[in-house]
């Protein structure tokens, strides 16, 4: 066992680790406005007064495990209005596509045990262009392109400073602290670099009074004293002045309130750039920074070393290089394990970042919804409108845990949906964290009562795709595989059950007229219909959601794999595989005729799947809109080998009952009667032929189908938009290939034809499904229109290499990804550094939308590593026993 993997076995690894949350102004969480105006309650320009009630944040911050002791690096370069401790970026407001950081920065490694952590910041030289990105993008419309950092000129000719930071840990409570400065220009700068520490306050709220305290040890180093966390030193090996504050709010500069407190939050702040010498003392306080004022010649490096440690260390740094360069072994010892089987070192560069992305964006998330809507005893009440406000209905719901957020400064909060794309990658890390997290959203702290799993702090109450059975079997058989055949079954059984309450509120709550075809709303497609499937429909009545009910039959599907992975060592579970079988059938036979009265949501005219709108009237008409929700029906596929059947005879014969009682539905269902050469049993939505229709239209390089992937609108609709008229009003769809042209949902929210990562590995995961079944004799025309026919898993394999493409160096050197920006394609000190985007233009493949969204583009991690090709070994008789695992 690797060094690393032996950490992963104990948990004290994980006691420190990346989980200061990049912005915590702007959030639900510190929003008591009356009408919940989130980004205007707590501004940028707040941030730095305001102490914070549910977190704190920083850049490149780590923290403990429950958020009592922080630290972080704050910089200044002698010319900008702030210290820059923290970083800036666009309200949903000032964006013309909505909130959006306006920085560059990026997570180069990580172990999950965060054994070692890097990450690169990089800080302009001259004034940074706070006002003129706030004004050009307010200026500009959403018909024009996001005015970017890069835009502004700053990095032109090279006057910036690369500070790489790095963590090391010599021990689960001794973190060796490196930050190297480079200065890129050719002219010699200076700058202010301030490693800072500071307690999460906790004793302004009226629950405890107790406050811990920062001191100066020998006025070099930092003694920190804390009750609960214990005794920790943070020592330097300069001798840089110690600046110290408290972590309370500067109510004189906010309020026009006297202050409680002499020295307030943002007095390092006010020191530095003002010159305040009242603004601190240099002995004692809640928040301390060490003041490194250096200059560094053009073309070279300066390295700072700190440790932050629990331990008497009589020379702090003694040994200090080898132990991180020992860490740094230790990290490419893990991945070379990871990586083995990829041949292109470019490839496992963009794999170990995008991994390094899924470490960094854990957080700690502390929320407590009945403390925030009833107040704190010591803090001002909040406005009576809160009480019917926003998640008043989840007054049970209370976190406080390290959790995975999709980006930590546009979504520093968890999202259900993606949350289960999170912990595909990060699985192959580090299951054991894949399964807590898949667990975590299940506890009664989290879950409704109704059994309603909570979207994300905007909205608990939305609904967000049912993907979590389907990620806690993926988590199962790579956990599996990585455990030698041995399955947890413990977990599974656990997240089944809850999971069983979670479906059941499906069913109760989001099947309007009891048919087997559902209404989920929005479910995070945000832009791509119409009209706002979660609001109340200009026309009245409702929409038979294609997705919603696909993601039901897929869900059904899931459940029902998991029930027979169980009842294999427990017989009893054999009823339930049943029961989600027969579920599954009944809402194929509904899609294809809804209500036993209507015509269903395929389109037999178009060959595609659509929405049905019921009217008030009773009448019907398709939303013949052609989009993801019609590709969705290839998600519900299952296939099940001969000999777990022979194993679950109950089961077996239940279903073969079922399927000749039924025969209206066992036709709908595809090949389930039919074994094929494997003796392997289908269970999917689509029929042949239906599956060969939809994949005409996928694979079309005119309507889905681009050169980075799968569109989420037809570019059919670019020239040709989708138009529905009512009330005298035309609501127009048309095909954008990136930044929304309209905001039906708000913010930067787009579906109208990017390409994005999680629905892309969905496509790609089906479509191995069904190669699995149907071999190599089943052939696809690839692309559509071509006369060149593959196999469903060689199509497969193209779609993960056009989505891999995005990151990687093509023929001419460039990454799609970087789009037309040439610094970041050409300059060696960019070039290397990769973002992880939201989305991609369906054109061009450029990066849009939140730039570190590791959490679900991380996804791209597990599309490169090496496929088995599980036909072909079933043709050779080889053993394979980990499908879903191995792909």
């Amino acid at each position: 066992m690797l060094t690393e993997q032996e950490r992963l076995q104990n948990d004290a690894w994980r006691k420190w680790g990346p989980y200061l949350t990049d912005r915590q102004w702007g959030t639900v969480r510190e929003d008591y406005s009356i009408h919940g105006d989130a980004w205007e309650y707590t501004t940028h320009d707040m941030a730095r007064s305001k102490c914070y009630r549910w977190g704190e944040e920083g850049i490149a911050g780590i923290s403990d495990d429950q958020q009592l002791l922080c630290f972080a690096v704050a910089l200044w370069n002698k010319k900008d209005p702030i210290l820059k401790e923290r970083l800036f970026g666009l309200t949903n407001r000032e964006g013309n596509h909505g909130e959006d950081v306006k920085e560059l920065y990026y997570y180069l490694d990580a172990t999950p045990s965060h054994s070692y952590l890097k990450m690169l910041y990089k800080y302009p030289q001259k004034e940074y262009p706070y006002a003129q990105l706030i004004e050009e993008n307010i200026r500009r419309t959403r018909l024009d392109p996001e005015y970017e950092l890069l835009d502004t000129g700053i990095f032109d000719d090279n006057e910036y400073f690369d500070v790489f930071i790095e963590y090391a840990k010599a021990d689960v409570n001794d973190i060796l602290i490196k930050i190297t400065i480079y200065n890129r220009s050719q002219q010699e700068a200076s700058l202010h670099v301030l490693p800072t520490v500071w307690f999460r306050n906790t004793w302004a709220w009226g629950y405890d009074s107790y406050k811990p305290l920062l001191l100066a040890d020998n006025k070099k180093n930092i003694f920190i004293d804390h009750k609960k966390l214990g005794n920790y030193t943070l020592y330097q090996e300069a001798d840089a002045p110690l600046l110290f504050c408290d972590n309370e709010t500067n109510l004189q500069r906010l309020y026009n309130v006297t202050n409680t407190s002499q020295y307030v939050k943002d007095g390092i702040n006010n020191y530095i750039i003002h010159d305040n010498v009242n603004a601190i003392n240099h002995t004692f306080g809640t928040k301390a920074s060490v003041n490194h004022e250096i200059t560094v010649k053009g073309g070279e490096q300066q390295v700072i070393r700190l440790r932050l440690t629990n331990v008497d260390v009589i020379d702090p740094f003694n040994g200090f290089d080898a132990i991180m360069q020992n860490k740094i072994h230790e990290a490419d010892e893990f991945y070379q394990k990871i990586q083995e089987g990829i041949v292109s070192e470019d490839a496992k560069m963009v794999q170990r970042q995008a991994l390094a992305g899924m470490v960094w964006n854990k957080q700690f998330y502390y929320y407590d919804v009945y403390q925030w809507l009833k107040g704190d005893p010591a803090q001002p009440k909040p406005p009576a409108q809160r009480k019917h406000g926003r998640n008043h209905e989840w007054k049970h719901l209370n976190n406080a845990d390290i959790i995975s957020m999709p980006d930590k400064w546009e979504y520093p909060w968890y999202a259900a949906w993606d949350l289960c794309f999170h912990c595909v990658p990060l699985a192959m890390i580090d299951s054991a964290f894949a399964k807590q997290q898949l667990l975590l959203l299940t506890k009664e702290w989290y879950m409704h009562p109704n059994g309603q799993l909570p979207a994300y702090e905007w909205s608990f109450c939305d609904a967000n795709p049912p993907v979590h059975a389907l990620a806690a079997w993926h988590v199962y058989r790579i956990d599996q595989q990585n455990n030698n055949g041995k399955g947890d079954l413990q977990f599974l059984e656990s997240i089944f059950h809850k999971l069983l309450l979670s479906f059941t509120w499906w069913v109760n709550r989001k099947d309007h007229q009891g048919n087997n075809i559902f209404e989920g709303g929005f479910l995070g497609l945000d832009n791509i219909g119409a009209f706002d499937r979660s609001a109340a429909l200009p026309t009245g009545g409702f929409i038979e959601q294609a997705d919603a009910t696909s993601w039901m039959a897929m869900y059904s599907l899931n459940l029902m794999r998991i029930a027979l992975e169980l009842a294999l060592s427990n017989p009893v579970y054999q009823d339930m595989a049943t029961k989600f079988f027969e579920h599954f059938l009944y809402i194929a036979g509904a899609m294809d005729n809804i209500g036993g009265t209507r015509d269903g949501l395929w389109d037999e005219d178009d060959q595609f799947f659509y929405d049905v709108l019921m009217l008030p009237n009773e009448n019907s008409c398709r939303i013949k809109l052609r989009s993801l929700v019609g590709l969705m029906p290839l998600f519900a596929v299952e296939i099940l080998d001969h000999e777990i059947l022979e194993k679950v005879p109950q089961f077996a014969r239940r279903a073969r009952w079922f399927l000749n009682y039924r025969p209206d539905l066992s036709n709908l269902v595809s090949r389930w009667e039919v074994e094929n050469k494997v003796r392997k049993h289908l269970l999917s939505l689509l029929r042949s032929h239906r599956m060969k229709a939809i994949l005409r239209r996928m694979l079309d390089e005119t309507e889905f189908l681009s050169a980075y992937g799968i569109r989420s609108l037809s570019k059919h609709h670019e020239k040709t938009p989708y138009q529905f008229h009512v009330n005298g009003d035309t609501l127009s769809v048309a095909y954008t290939p990136a930044e929304a042209s309209s905001s039906i949902f708000g913010g930067n929210s787009n579906w109208r034809g990017p390409i994005w990562m999680p629905v892309n590995y969905l496509i790609i995961e089906s479509l191995r499904r069904f190669h699995y079944f149907y071999g190599n004799d089943y052939r696809v025309e690839y692309p559509t229109g071509s006369q060149q026919y593959l196999t469903l898993g060689e199509i497969a394999d193209e779609l993960s290499q056009r989505l891999s493409s995005l990151f990687l160096l093509d023929g001419e050197g460039r990454r799609p990804v970087f789009g037309q920006y040439e610094k970041l394609q050409n300059d060696p000190h960019f070039r290397n550094y990769i973002l992880f985007y939201e989305y991609f233009d369906g054109d061009n493949g450029r990066g849009a939308g939140a730039s570190h969204q590791t959490g679900w583009t991380g996804l791209v991690a597990k599309l490169l590593q090496p496929k088995v090709d599980l036909v072909r070994a079933l043709d050779e008789r080889k053993e394979v026993s980990n499908f879903v695992g191995k792909q």
